[in-house]
């Protein structure tokens, strides 16, 4: 069985926002649609790069949860 793999939209090179080929709009839109966070970062600027690697921790984390419901596999004991 195959488990949840994480997924994070991320629009990058934030600092350029005269270059910018999508909006934050339709990326957010997308996002939505993909049922995943969406965050524009600029490593040149250092904006939202802790920020993105904390929401890439969570996002893991989350995913490594075994559904109640659901559980990974017959060894799994959830209490």
């Amino acid at each position: 069985k195959i488990g949840k793999v994480p997924v994070i939209l991320v629009g990058n090179k934030v600092d350029l926002e005269s270059e910018r080929e999508v909006s934050s709009s339709e990326g957010r839109a997308l996002a939505e649609e993909w049922g995943c966070p969406f965050m524009e970062t600029s490593a040149k600027s250092k904006t939202m790069v802790d920020e993105l690697f904390a929401e890439i921790v969570r996002q893991m984390n989350y995913a490594a949860q075994p559904d109640k419901d659901d559980p990974c596999c017959s060894a799994c004991n959830i209490q």
